[in-house]
């Protein structure tokens, strides 16, 4: 386990919405301040000594006694979502990370357009808040399935910024539910736009930015879960450990932080989806086949860093900074 790693306990655990639970995180030395944190950051939760999942804090930054997350039950969970249900208690001490922010507030932002699906509503809300109390100009938009699944309503309803927020239920009539189109139909200079939620749900907000116009300085966003993408056409290729000039086989089916795995060269990971970043990698020759969601397309195609938990390679060798 990783000595930075703070130990903390579950004081609060409580059913939020239709299969959402809510976990108030403390400091093991009661009344302890818990590290800083910046609306937008997360925490590496281990759930177990192989089982680490990304949860999104979603109370006030201004807060040093206790994080805030929620978590949505997966029904196509890979263990974590479950083993938080249905595993974790009150009581219960829990080895998390420090804060991180890889999806914080464009301060420069002259106003701010936030979108949330689902779950996706954890970092929106803390952006919210934090909007609201330096006055900032924004307006947010939170999608859902029905009022039932919509976690943390009623805080956002008595908040002092609830004339600033639409909900939109699937099951809701159809004038209330969000027209993409209309919404980023034109993007404004000094606009921002945050959206968080179901991979669906984000690829169709930045797919719609995208195309009317929006640039990508302007787009900011955070995947929780992805697919991790294989084709028919994938072969193999070697990478190459710039240190000890060892070169290790990457075979079709298998990935690089597997195939190194299995050559004795340990990768730390996380998701294991291409979301967290966990895994980042230099590259210091070669061509990545980007499979990622954690770098924007800028980043991907200066083609000097990818995830190998996910992406392969373009080119027969890739030379890694391991």
């Amino acid at each position: 386990m990783n000595t930075s790693n703070l130990t903390v306990r579950v004081s609060r655990k409580w059913t939020e919405a239709l299969n959402v639970c809510a976990f108030e995180l403390v400091h093991l030395e009661e009344g302890k301040p818990l590290p800083a944190f910046s609306a937008g950051s997360h925490i590496d939760v281990h759930i177990t000594d192989t089982l680490t999942r990304q949860y999104s804090l979603c109370n006030d930054p201004l807060e040093s006694h206790r994080y805030l997350i929620g978590v949505l039950k997966d029904q196509a969970t890979r263990g974590g979502s479950g083993a938080m249900h249905e595993v974790v208690k009150e009581g219960d001490l829990l080895q998390i990370s420090a804060p991180k922010n890889h999806f914080a507030l464009a301060h420069e932002a002259k106003r701010s357009v936030l979108l949330a699906g689902g779950i996706g509503i954890t970092p929106i809300l803390c952006m919210a808040e934090r909007l609201a109390i330096a006055g900032a100009d924004f307006e947010m938009h939170y999608c859902t399935r029905s009022r039932a699944s919509t976690a943390f309503y009623d805080r956002i309803a008595k908040a002092g910024f609830a004339s600033k927020v639409q909900f939109h239920f699937d099951d809701g009539a159809p004038q209330q539910k969000l027209d993409l189109t209309r919404q980023l139909a034109r993007p404004e200079v000094g606009t921002h736009l945050y959206v968080c939620g179901p991979k669906g749900f984000m690829d169709a907000v930045l797919g719609t930015a995208r195309a009317s116009g929006w640039a990508e300085e302007q787009l900011h966003y955070e995947f929780f879960s992805a697919e991790v993408v294989t084709f028919d056409s994938d072969a193999s290729f070697e990478v190459k450990l710039a240190s000890s000039g060892k070169i290790v086989s990457v075979p079709k089916g298998q990935t690089v932080v597997q195939a190194l795995s299995a050559a004795g060269v340990e990768v730390q990971v996380s998701c294991e989806q291409g979301v967290c970043g966990t895994c980042l990698t230099r590259v210091l020759e070669g061509k990545p086949d980007h499979r990622d969601m954690y770098l924007t397309p800028e980043e991907q195609s200066k083609n000097d860093q990818f995830t190998p938990c996910c992406s392969r390679s373009k080119s027969p060798v890739l030379v890694l900074d391991l």
